[in-house]
Protein backbone atom coordinates (compact mmCIF):
# COMPACT_ATOMS: atom_id res chain seq x y z
CA UNK A 1 0.00 0.00 0.00
CA UNK A 2 1.17 3.37 -0.78
CA UNK A 3 1.76 6.53 2.28
CA UNK A 4 -1.55 8.33 0.96
CA UNK A 5 -3.53 4.80 1.02
CA UNK A 6 -2.11 4.33 4.78
CA UNK A 7 -2.86 7.59 5.82
CA UNK A 8 -6.36 7.23 4.35
CA UNK A 9 -7.22 3.95 5.97
CA UNK A 10 -6.00 4.87 9.08
CA UNK A 11 -8.25 8.69 9.19
CA UNK A 12 -11.55 6.01 7.53
CA UNK A 13 -11.16 3.56 10.81
CA UNK A 14 -10.82 6.64 13.24
CA UNK A 15 -13.35 8.61 11.83
CA UNK A 16 -15.98 5.49 11.35
CA UNK A 17 -14.79 4.85 15.40
CA UNK A 18 -15.54 8.27 16.27
CA UNK A 19 -19.10 8.08 14.30
CA UNK A 20 -19.65 5.03 16.04
CA UNK A 21 -18.72 6.57 19.93
CA UNK A 22 -20.30 9.64 19.53
CA UNK A 23 -23.16 8.50 16.88
CA UNK A 24 -22.47 11.45 14.67
CA UNK A 25 -22.13 10.54 11.53
CA UNK A 26 -21.14 14.55 10.06
CA UNK A 27 -17.25 13.31 11.23
CA UNK A 28 -16.67 11.50 8.48
CA UNK A 29 -17.70 13.53 5.68
CA UNK A 30 -16.29 16.52 7.77
CA UNK A 31 -12.92 14.94 7.56
CA UNK A 32 -13.42 14.11 3.76
CA UNK A 33 -14.20 17.74 2.94
CA UNK A 34 -10.92 18.71 5.03
CA UNK A 35 -9.05 16.07 3.02
CA UNK A 36 -10.78 17.45 -0.24
CA UNK A 37 -9.84 20.53 0.73
CA UNK A 38 -6.43 20.12 0.48
CA UNK A 39 -5.88 16.42 -1.57
CA UNK A 40 -8.43 15.60 -3.63
CA UNK A 41 -5.74 12.04 -3.84
CA UNK A 42 -6.32 11.31 -0.65
CA UNK A 43 -9.81 12.32 0.03
CA UNK A 44 -10.67 9.81 -2.71
CA UNK A 45 -8.84 7.37 -1.15
CA UNK A 46 -10.34 8.20 2.84
CA UNK A 47 -13.80 7.90 0.80
CA UNK A 48 -12.70 4.57 -0.59
CA UNK A 49 -12.18 3.51 2.65
CA UNK A 50 -14.68 4.65 4.32
CA UNK A 51 -17.15 2.86 1.78
CA UNK A 52 -14.95 -0.29 1.87
CA UNK A 53 -15.44 -0.62 5.84
CA UNK A 54 -18.96 0.04 5.70
CA UNK A 55 -19.35 -2.51 3.19
CA UNK A 56 -17.23 -4.75 5.17
CA UNK A 57 -19.35 -4.21 8.35
CA UNK A 58 -22.70 -5.21 6.34
CA UNK A 59 -21.28 -8.20 5.14
CA UNK A 60 -20.08 -9.41 8.46
CA UNK A 61 -23.50 -8.01 10.18
CA UNK A 62 -25.29 -10.61 7.77
CA UNK A 63 -22.99 -13.56 8.09
CA UNK A 64 -23.51 -13.59 11.78
CA UNK A 65 -27.27 -12.88 11.60
CA UNK A 66 -26.98 -16.14 9.79
CA UNK A 67 -24.91 -18.48 11.93
CA UNK A 68 -27.12 -16.97 14.72
CA UNK A 69 -29.99 -18.68 13.00
CA UNK A 70 -28.22 -21.47 11.68
CA UNK A 71 -27.26 -22.39 15.70
CA UNK A 72 -30.91 -22.29 16.71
Amino acid sequence: MSYTDDVALDLAKLALDDAARSGDEKIVDQIGEILGASSQTLQESYLMFVRVRRAEARARALLDSRKDKTAE
